[in-house]
């Protein structure tokens, strides 16, 4: 296949973009076709008790729409014949749905409080060692596992013969051609697939009372699923493209577009609204050491992600969302960049993964209430604040890469930074000089990126992920961020130390 098109649909928390990728004798070629915001709505819902709890769902069908818009656009912009289709998203949430193919409900968003004291239901249910030693996954309030138990504690009576649970990413597969399977990817984080043999653990879904047939059947990136509906491809005015498993969780898709030498020595942040830090391994770490930090083992393309899930630009964003509610208008980011610049350096530490910044009525009160209680000052200003945000970023980027590297044996001499906290410049160069090694920043795009080149290899036009590298390094600028302030930071890095432990 000299000449091939793909769609790489991505979405993510807060918004999402349909690529095409084009392979061709001159190499890799992407290019955006449709971008669009989207947010999940909170509600205040009384229970059949009276009690008013909120709620936060996502508009799936919002996105969905967007999704056909991307196809529209695609054919108005490229032309009437693509390969193949490939969707990937956050790796969580999901719905149940029926034999007559209707979501029996809203599809809750993983910050949804309903999830907050559910790892301790799970833990109740399943020895915290075994769920670890048979899934590799660490223990996070919106794993799949805690939000099935949720359902089947509170919505039992919807549980039916015929009725599926779809996760977010093949809901929308199903939309698009009745694809109703799952990528090894996505099903590795919801802390109920066996790592070693990927497949569900029948132990653990009998254990936290969930029927096996109401799991999807998982499948391995790069699997053809089917085809677009013809009645969707002729209202759009596509051909019926394939549709292709690719890494639809979006941190794997990341991952395979990080254009690293030697995987041994190479730290990865995917860096956007969660910064996923981790190296790829060939083979799940599942000590109890391992387990002690909380690290997962997700499913890769062809590897182990041995990462962690640490908080991301969500603070940040929560903070321009708590200063547009205050000031009646929205910072733009070349401002936020600014007032980041102009903030005093050093000037407090917190921990991005601390409970109380998951989900706050206000991030900038969060913060402050973080410092007042680890006996350090407030930041006077805006600019400060986002400056502590970012150097705290940089900081736990060591400590969780210094974890990765004792559990894994191997320490990391290099970082690459993919996704859109990549072109970042601050944040780059503050976390070269808080490691201490080289950054390299790039592609921006890179779930993009992976989503079209596991399409690739679905399609027999690469043999193997590793033909990507070179196709990549040469589309897109990769930039390079040398440490510096050495002593300077060695003495941030012990505060930072003293305030998370």
């Amino acid at each position: 296949m000299e000449n091939a098109k793909v769609i790489a649909v991505d979405i993510g928390a807060s918004g999402g973009k349909c690529f095409v990728g084009s392979f061709d004798r001159n190499g890799f070629a992407l290019r955006e076709i449709h971008r669009f915001s989207h947010e999940p709505a909170t509600v205040y819902l009384a229970d059949h008790s009276g009690t008013v709890e909120e709620r936060t769902f996502w508009d799936e069908l919002y996105i969905y729409a967007q999704i056909v818009q991307g196809l529209r656009s695609y054919r108005r912009e490229i032309g009437d014949s693509a390969d193949s289709v490939g969707v990937d998203a956050w790796g969580t949430d999901g719905a149940l749905v029926n034999e007559d193919g209707v979501t029996l409900g809203p599809v809750y968003c993983y910050r949804d409080h309903r999830l907050d004291r559910m790892i301790d239901q799970v833990k109740a249910r399943v020895d915290p060692r075994r769920i670890y030693e048979i899934t590799g996954i660490h223990f996070q309030p919106f794993n799949v596992s805690n939000q099935l138990l949720w359902f089947m504690q509170n919505r039992a009576g919807l549980v039916k013969k015929g009725v599926r649970f779809l996760p977010i990413t093949t809901l929308f597969s199903y939309y698009l051609g009745g694809v109703s399977a799952v990528d090894s990817s996505w099903a590795s984080v919801t802390q109920l697939m066996d790592s070693k043999k990927r497949k569900w653990s029948r132990e653990i879904l009998k254990a936290l009372g969930i029927p096996a047939w109401l799991m999807p059947e998982i499948v391995a990136p790069g699997a053809v699923l089917g085809e677009l509906r013809s009645e969707l491809a002729a209202s759009v005015g596509l051909n019926r493209a394939r549709i292709i498993a690719v890494g639809s969780h979006d941190t794997a898709s990341a991952y395979a577009a990080a254009p690293i030498g030697n995987p041994a020595n190479a730290l990865i942040i995917s860096s956007g609204t969660w910064s996923l830090v981790g190296k790829l391994v060939r083979k799940p770490v599942t000590s109890l050491d391992a387990m002690a930090v909380n690290i997962s083992n997700e499913g890769g393309i062809g590897n182990i992600r041995l990462l962690k899930n640490c908080m991301g630009t969500w603070l940040v964003q929560e903070l321009r969302r708590a200063w547009r509610a205050r000031d009646g208008k929205e910072l733009d980011w070349e401002e936020m960049n600014r007032l980041t610049e102009r903030g005093t350096a050093g000037a407090a530490f917190i921990d991005p993964d601390d409970p109380g910044f998951y989900n706050p009525s206000n991030m900038e009160e969060a913060i402050n209430a973080f410092c007042q209680r680890t006996g350090q000052e407030p930041p006077r200003d805006r600019g400060t604040m986002l400056r502590v945000i970012y150097e705290s970023l940089a900081l736990k980027y060591r400590l969780v890469g210094e974890q990765i590297s004792t559990v894994n044996g191997k320490p990391f001499s290099v970082i690459h930074i993919v996704g859109g906290g990549s072109k970042n410049v601050l944040l780059n160069q503050l976390t070269a000089n808080a490691c201490g090694v080289k950054v390299v920043a790039g592609p921006e795009e890179a779930t993009a990126v992976g989503n079209a080149m596991v399409q690739a290899l679905g399609l027999g036009i690469i043999g193997k992920l590793s033909e990507a590298k070179s196709m990549i390094r040469a589309a897109f600028p990769i930039k390079e961020f040398a440490p510096r302030e050495r002593e300077t930071w060695e003495k941030a890095y012990a505060k930072f130390k003293a305030i998370v432990k």
